[in-house]
């Protein structure tokens, strides 16, 4: 099965590699040709536009950033809409919003295309080990095709129903997400100024009910104010602005998760935005000084 891959950054770059070792022939392209060496080592071929992959492959896969870069990616010159057709496969694993896909989805099928959102829960470590979680809608025969790369990709994939709903799926999750961290944070720097083991917390928690992976892989790396990036602090309060646009749209009261994109977005303003997200807690400990 051979795939084109749009974007090579901490997500694409692993899921495309992952692709590669189980024998897929793919061909990638990113925005900083560059960044496509490694993948060539691996044995990627290289396009130098989106809408190059797109001619040369029957699917392609795209992993970028924000609404913007999948927009781009699409409708700029050089773009997807240049080649895709019928008989071609489009699949945007993006975290974007329902309004975004269902532009891109529009475009697509407009030119005789099939497109599905893909978008996947999971960060580095689940993206290199292949087990990412990935929330599809759109296309049913084109879910259906992407099977065998989505199961190498993630260790459980759900389809969703129509374009809009994996999108909105994606931002419900990272919205929980976001606010269970930004608790969390405040949890760590309460227990330290309160003359208490930080650690100690993290032992307790994990013990409890509230025992997690999240808690238990970022607790330790967090009380020693080390925020490797496995999933950028930006792109996490990206998707809170994100949730909170869906929650008023559907008038829904999210009070905490307003409080939390407060905290990413001082996160931001204090330089951490390329940090890991679970450098939010930088922002708590400013609050508190």
């Amino acid at each position: 099965m051979e795939v084109g891959f749009l974007g090579l950054g901490i997500m694409g770059k692993a899921m495309s590699t992952n692709l590669l070792k189980h024998g897929f022939k793919v061909t990638v392209w990113n925005r900083t040709l560059s960044k496509c060496d490694e993948l060539v080592e691996h044995g990627a071929s290289v396009c130098e536009s989106p809408a190059e992959v797109i001619k040369k492959c029957k699917y392609t896969i795209a992993m970028l950033s924000d609404p913007c870069a999948a927009l781009s990616v699409v409708f700029d010159k050089g773009g997807v809409l240049e080649q895709i057709c019928e008989g071609k496969g489009y699949i945007d694993m993006s975290t974007v919003d329902a309004e975004t896909s269902l532009k891109i989805n529009e475009a697509i099928t407009g030119k005789g295309g099939r497109f599905v959102e893909g978008p996947v829960s999971g960060s580095k470590k689940p993206a290199e080990d292949g087990q990412l979680i990935i929330l599809a809608a759109g296309d049913k025969a084109l879910f259906e095709e992407s099977i065998p790369a989505f199961d190498v990709l993630g260790k459980r994939s759900f389809f969703l129903g129509q374009v809009g709903n994996g999108a909105k799926m994606k931002l419900i999750v990272n919205m929980i997400m976001g606010s269970m961290m930004n608790a969390f944070s405040e949890g760590l720097v309460l227990a330290d100024k309160s003359g208490l083991s930080s650690d100690t917390l993290l032992d307790i928690l994990d013990l409890g009910a509230m025992t997690n992976p999240m808690f238990k892989g970022k607790g330790p790396s967090m009380n020693k104010s080390s925020y490797p990036p496995a999933f950028p602090l930006k792109h996490q309060q990206k998707d809170m602005r994100l949730a909170l646009a869906l929650g008023d749209e559907n008038a829904v009261s999210m009070p905490v998760a307003a409080a939390a994109n407060e905290a990413f977005k001082k996160a931001r303003s204090l330089g951490l935005g390329d940090l890991d997200f679970s450098a939010v807690i930088e922002a708590v400990k400013f609050s508190r000084e």
